[in-house]
């Protein structure tokens, strides 16, 4: 028996003995009892019972939809899922839902099933046409409808068997309400030469077969970088993945593509794998969630490791545009070369390569007449060294014919050593 079998057989003993309360139906039953006639016209007591029966449905209903509970195993899947999503579905953790659409060529979409928590929706799904699949790559999946539900993709993979007639699947979205009892899959296709066609499909949903949460925890912690301050709001833990959000005030923060692949999460010491993350803006800042695997079941210690993050570095640097050659020039600790210089009649270009997560600040070109700022980048390209080290090397444009003699760099933003650390309390 593995250890998720383990755990899970376990807490299907603990639930089988937990009963409600005696007394509490008795003490429902007589607030209803007690509710006055309608021709009295008094709406407290009214009140009062509507009141006892939300509670009621809050205490039993909500806490009742918490629990985990055996599903079922979804087959056909073992070669798209690996790590956690594999031992999940071993222990039979997926809900069985086998609903399928036929398209007008004789594809089928089958929605094979589906794992639930409070992190996200898993689908499962097959595509499959024994003459051949001609639009494997025209469907794209939506969102997820539903009550108090309106669930947006994420990401995925896919595998296409050898004769090119199934496609297995799995997609993740944002996670379902638990009051939902049937979610509606929105998706859209172009068959080929064909206009493009919006469709959904409904299928049961079952909020009790939904795992439980392991983690919710507050962090209210801010770190300071250069430009600025993160702060991590909350943690959430759960069979399938685990989410960190926060708030972002960085200055310079969409100067890089993903600054947030520097934070770390550290359990018993060892790095949980980052699986992604994503921001988007809002009144107060910028806010963010970064998703890692599962937490390991034994958890002794747990830390937010923030190794890199962008930072700015001021600069005010004149370098002699004659010293261009194989050597580089230093810019702090990090390394610029110039590759090319040439006037034309459109203008200056300087060809330069940096490391990939340098992105320079207040570019000027110094003539013996005048100082010419930066006009714009064009054709960039990654340029791979001798030793494996990876550059970005762009071209940059300034609006002059003149003979240049100095670039002048005022700073640069680029990926920065902090290695500041946030401790959680494990309970």
């Amino acid at each position: 028996m593995s250890k998720v079998e383990k755990r899970l057989e376990e807490e299907k003993k603990r639930l089988d003995t937990i009963t409600a309360p005696a007394e509490l139906e008795a003490r429902l039953r007589g607030a209803l009892d007690t509710t006055p006639a309608k021709r009295q016209k008094r709406k407290a007591p009214i009140y009062g019972a509507v009141a006892a029966a939300l509670l009621f449905m809050m205490v039993v209903g909500y806490h009742y939809n918490g629990f985990a509970y055996y599903g079922k195993k979804l087959f056909g899947f073992d070669e798209v899922i690996t790590g956690t999503l594999k031992e999940l579905n071993e222990a039979g953790m997926g809900q069985v839902v086998e609903k399928q659409r036929q398209f007008a060529d004789g594809t089928n979409l089958t929605i094979n099933g589906i794992m639930t928590d409070a992190n996200q929706l898993i689908l499962y799904y097959t595509l499959s046409n024994p003459e051949g699949l001609s639009f494997n790559d025209d469907i794209r999946f939506r969102k997820i409808t539903g009550l108090f539900t309106d669930s947006f993709v994420g990401g995925g993979q896919t595998l296409l068997n050898e004769e090119g007639t199934e496609i297995k699947g799995m997609m993740s979205f944002e996670p379902v309400s638990p009051f939902a009892k049937q979610l509606t899959l929105h998706y859209s296709m172009q068959p080929q030469n064909g206009e493009v066609i919006e469709e959904t499909i409904t299928f049961p949903y079952n909020p009790n077969q939904a795992m439980q949460t392991e983690i919710k925890q507050s962090i209210r912690e801010k770190l300071k970088v250069d430009k600025g301050n993160i702060t991590f709001h909350s943690i959430t833990a759960t069979p399938t993945l685990t989410v960190i959000d926060g708030l972002l005030n960085v200055d310079n923060f969409d100067r890089v593509n993903y600054a947030l692949g520097g934070i770390e999460l550290m359990a018993n010491g060892t790095p949980v794998q980052q699986l992604g993350g994503g921001s988007r803006s809002s009144i107060r800042g910028t806010q963010f969630d970064i998703r890692f695997d599962a937490l390991p079941e034994t958890l002794e210690s747990l830390e937010i490791v923030m190794r890199e993050f962008f930072g700015y570095k001021k600069l005010d640097q004149t370098i002699l545009l004659s010293d261009i050659g194989e050597n580089p020039v230093l810019l702090g600790e990090k390394k610029l070369w110039m590759a090319d210089v040439t006037t034309t009649s459109t203008g200056l270009e300087l060809t330069i390569a940096t490391d990939e997560d340098v992105m320079l600040d207040g570019v000027f070109i110094q003539t013996r007449n005048e100082s010419v700022e930066l006009r714009t980048i064009v054709n960039q390209t990654e340029l791979k060294l001798e030793d494996g080290t990876l550059l970005k090397q762009r071209t940059l444009l300034f609006d002059t014919i003149e003979e240049p003699e100095y670039l002048l760099i005022e700073g640069m933003h680029y990926m920065k050593r902090y290695n500041q650390t946030i401790e959680i309390p494990v309970k």
